[in-house]
């Protein structure tokens, strides 16, 4: 390894590390808050789904900016877009950073209408075969979601790994509903896709201290980059890779590593 570590020595450093922050304490300054405060499925897919698009920027301005979100939607968010009207859609208003109005109306329209043909997100996701990652899955699901009248200003707001993107937010929100573990921070309320398959949220904290420990060589953050960074974090962990992106983030942003 490039870190002058060996592998093994490697993986006890990230096993620590994913351990010192894969608690509940560090729910409180994160974005996974939101759906926190949700016990329903459908509920927690729809706020995790929604938090996880507006994910990039300032994590307070995040939280707030989703906090205003479930507002819009009586914080039923289920309910709320089960039963909303179209006057009801066009009345909601939220604009985090380039993500507006105009986004945020088709995003809870489209949901509305997945939630009738489907009974949730994770049946969307399950609709292309999962074996080696999930990368083939959200390039279909944002076919799905983009399927019909929708604005073209928002497609930018779902990353696709066909076109070469790190999808980084998507990534996060398969975390957060496909692991399972006992210290309750993700959710792992999706039973039909594998741990396994999921690929780290690559972003500027996670691929910088990747590269310093020598499991990420490629200089970009995109489809690339995630594709070797799978394919190091599974030699760690084959059964939960993306565990790691506890140990990657945490010592990213509070350890300045």
């Amino acid at each position: 390894m490039e870190s002058g570590l060996t592998k093994f020595e490697l993986k006890e450093f990230l096993d620590t590390k994913y351990e010192q922050y894969n608690q509940k304490v560090f729910i409180e300054s994160d974005p996974i808050q939101i759906p926190h405060q949700f016990k329903l499925k459908q509920d927690i897919e729809i706020a995790a789904f929604l938090t996880s698009t507006i994910a990039w920027g300032q994590r307070k301005t995040i939280i707030k900016n989703a906090k205003i979100m479930m507002e819009n939607l009586d914080n039923s968010p289920y309910e709320f877009i089960k039963n909303c009207t179209e006057k009801e859609i066009n009345k909601l208003s939220v604009i985090h950073r380039t993500f507006n109005e105009i986004d945020f109306r088709f995003f809870i329209k489209r949901l509305k209408e997945l939630y009738i043909k489907y009974d949730d997100l994770e049946t969307v996701f399950c609709l292309t075969e999962n074996k080696l990652n999930m990368h083939g899955a959200i390039h279909n699901f944002k076919k799905v979601f983009f399927s019909k009248n929708y604005p073209n200003r928002t497609t930018k707001h779902i990353s696709d790994p066909n076109k070469g993107s790190a999808s980084k937010r998507i990534n996060m929100f398969l975390r957060w509903m496909v692991r399972r573990d006992n210290n309750g921070v993700d959710f792992g309320i999706w039973n039909n896709i594998s741990k396994s398959v999921l690929s780290c949220p690559l972003d500027v904290h996670s691929g910088n201290v990747a590269r310093k420990l020598g499991i990420l060589s490629r200089k970009q953050n995109d489809h690339k980059a995630v594709l070797e960074l799978d394919i190091n974090l599974r030699k760690l962990d084959k059964i939960d890779p993306v565990k790691y992106d506890f140990a990657l983030f945490g010592l990213g942003v509070f350890e300045g590593f």
